[in-house]
């Protein structure tokens, strides 16, 4: 009678041990915007960006500021467009993900 108890609860303490791990793993973007920042950044503010993972639900840009903040972006927005490009072009170019 003990082995079979035995063998069904190694397994369930297997089972969940993986289903445990596999919940820990975290397999979502790290970082989503739902509030962006509307008014332009000046270029002089920002020392790099980085666009959110394709999972987001709303695509966007992270710019990184000199006084160690992360603002959220819309990356359609115009002028967000040209400050990624005068970032890209600038000497020293900024680290994009």
């Amino acid at each position: 009678m003990a082995p079979p108890r035995l063998a069904l609860s190694v397994l369930v303490v297997m089972v969940a041990a993986i289903a445990l791990a596999e919940g820990l793993r975290g397999t979502g973007p790290k970082k989503c915007c739902f509030r962006f920042n509307e008014s332009p950044v000046a270029r002089e503010r920002v020392v790099g960006y980085t666009k959110t993972s394709q999972r987001c639900s709303n695509p966007a840009i992270l710019l990184n500021t000199v006084a160690g903040r992360q603002l959220c972006v819309r990356a359609s927005a115009p002028w967000v467009k040209e400050l990624i490009t005068k970032l890209e072009t600038a000497p020293g170019k900024s680290s994009t993900m």
